[in-house]
């Protein structure tokens, strides 16, 4: 039996393509919690979600893992259209999706996001207080933070095709693209030194290759994202909230986040010495799984798994980090 399994969930005029993880005995009458889990900027689930998705299955946690329009096997033009509002609506109807699975709990849905997406979970958690939970993993959560991180000469750079590509589409021709990781001499999103070989060591830990990964995406999104401040929205996340911060973080710079967690009723903080892309890959990505499955087990347990001792990395018995807000 396969441990996932291929659906399309409809969202806007489009449909959006996810993978459905099911954890072992779970039916209709003994149904999972489930994680709505969505990736970063001009991300693809193939993009190491799946090893996430998989020890939280293994815990007892059905996972909804989803592409937002435009990309992966999702619907959506043009092809890699980075649109915050499809997005956040994307989200909403992956959790409107997820609670309509027979061997889901529908009362138990949590939230996971990383990058870009930690924004947009920390929104949708917020717009709907009847998630359970909620996990931003190194979260956007600040566009002013991200665009003090860009060089001057870069940024204006970047808002020159923005201004370029919306002139395109008003007339009807095809989008000016930039890169979402940029190299040296690149117009870019994310333009930091370790930005490059980041996002070529996530694919390399994918099974992808630079083909396979289509990273140019339509330009007009640089005018939104120093718009877009989704931590403003956690001093109203109702339900527990774990912040899974890297201290060196030169996409989604920490104190922004930090600063915006720290207004979270019952937010979570874990923080690791590490960068932006190292969480997917080796002992960070150990640690950060195991405090992720701690939280869970603590706020949204699951009935039919969860009871087996955490180990960290080195294979001792777990303690979380308590690093404050």
């Amino acid at each position: 039996m396969s441990d996932r399994r291929e659906l399309f969930f409809p969202s806007g005029e489009d449909r959006c393509h996810a993978w459905l993880y099911v954890p072992e005995g779970a039916t209709e009458a003994t149904p999972a919690p489930v994680l709505v889990m969505g990736h970063g900027l001009g991300a693809i689930k193939e993009m190491r979600l799946a090893a996430f998705a998989k020890r939280f299955q293994a815990e007892g946690y059905a996972c909804l893992v989803f592409d937002y329009r435009h990309f992966g096997q999702s619907g959506g033009e043009p092809r890699e259209l980075l649109s915050i509002p499809r997005q956040r609506e994307d989200w909403r109807s992956a959790v409107a999706f997820a609670r309509t699975l027979p061997e889901v709990d529908p009362d138990s849905v949590v939230v996971w996001g990383t990058s870009f997406g930690g924004g947009h979970a920390i929104v949708t958690a917020a717009d709907d207080p009847s998630i359970a939970a909620s996990i931003a993993q190194c979260p956007f959560t600040d566009g002013f933070a991200a665009l003090a991180k860009i060089p001057p000469r870069v940024a204006a750079r970047l808002t020159g095709a923005a201004v370029r590509d919306l002139f395109a589409t008003a007339i009807g021709r095809e989008p000016v693209r930039v890169s979402v990781a940029a190299r040296a001499g690149e117009v870019g999103l994310m333009s930091a030194d370790d930005v490059s070989e980041g996002v070529l060591e996530l694919l390399e830990a994918s099974g992808l290759t630079e083909a396979e990964y289509r990273s140019q995406v339509p330009a007009r999104i640089g005018l939104a994202v120093p718009l877009d401040r989704p931590g403003r929205r956690t001093k109203d996340l109702t339900k527990p909230a774990l912040f899974c911060v890297c201290d060196g973080d030169t996409v989604a710079p920490a104190p922004a986040t930090l600063r915006h967690a720290a207004k979270a009723p019952r937010g979570e903080v874990r923080r690791y010495d590490a960068g932006h892309f190292d969480i997917y890959i080796g002992d960070d990505f150990d640690r950060v799984i195991a405090d992720q499955i701690a939280f869970l087990r603590q706020h949204v347990p699951a009935p039919l798994r969860g009871t087996t001792p955490l180990r960290d990395a080195q294979g001792s018995p777990y303690t979380p980090k308590r690093r404050g807000n």
